[in-house]
């Protein structure tokens, strides 16, 4: 299967400049959205998925300027703040939901009419802190359990048109955790899953042939402390 236009929010660090560089590797073309430039020579729209009439311009954007010759799109863009809800301003907790809950599903919704088209597919990124709760995480978890039925009631909203499937990373080395307090930092002997392994599962989601859907995907490494 030719791999194709994928479009990938968020794709300037983290999982999403690994699944840019994997979609580069599997000879397609990746675009990004995000609020910081991706790598040199990837198409890129600025957006902050929290703002989604920006987002929605960044899409179209990006789109027509493939002739609309959208295959994909991966919405692995996060953010986090961590700590007590009670400790946490509304602002900051609000703005993890904007960002990982509502911002998937208007970079989706503004892609649908490409994706429909060209009967492309959809990989959207919770966590497995969307399946499983912890403390002073009610934000991330908030969000990311709200991709989780997100992806799930898209899927079968999207039956037969546009291929739907959800990836639940562990995880990962990435930037991610940098900006933390240190209590909410990993350990340093904390087992975490490489984001181009993650990326890699991302592809074989997107390169499944017709009629076929990997519907649910949870990737992490074998000692991932948050699952099962």
């Amino acid at each position: 299967m030719i791999l194709g236009n994928i479009l990938v929010a968020g794709g300037a660090s983290g999982l999403g400049a690994a699944a840019v560089r994997a979609v580069q590797r599997h000879g397609g073309t990746p675009l990004v959205i995000d609020i910081a430039k991706p790598q040199d020579g990837v198409r890129y729209a600025s957006a902050d998925l929290a703002d989604t009439a920006s987002v929605d311009d960044a899409v179209r954007e990006l789109a027509d300027g493939v002739d609309g010759q959208l295959h994909g799109v991966f919405t692995p863009a996060g953010i986090d703040s961590c700590g007590p809800l009670d400790k946490v301003s509304a602002k900051e907790w609000e703005r993890v939901v904007h960002v990982n809950l509502l911002g998937t599903a208007a970079v989706i919704r503004s892609a649908l009419p490409y994706l429909k088209a060209m009967h492309g597919r959809v990989v959207t990124c919770a966590s497995t802190l969307g399946i499983k709760a912890v403390s002073d995480a009610t934000a991330y978890c908030a969000s990311k359990f709200g991709v989780v039925g997100f992806t799930r009631a898209l899927a079968a909203e999207l039956a037969g048109t546009v291929g739907v499937t959800l990836l639940i990373p562990g995880g990962m080395r990435t930037p991610f955790f940098d900006n933390r307090e240190e209590q909410y930092k990993p350990p340093p002997n904390a087992k975490l899953n490489d984001p181009d392994i993650v990326a890699e599962t991302v592809i074989f989601a997107l390169s499944q042939p017709p009629g076929s859907e990997v519907r649910e995907m949870v990737v992490c490494a074998s000692e991932e402390s948050s699952w099962p």
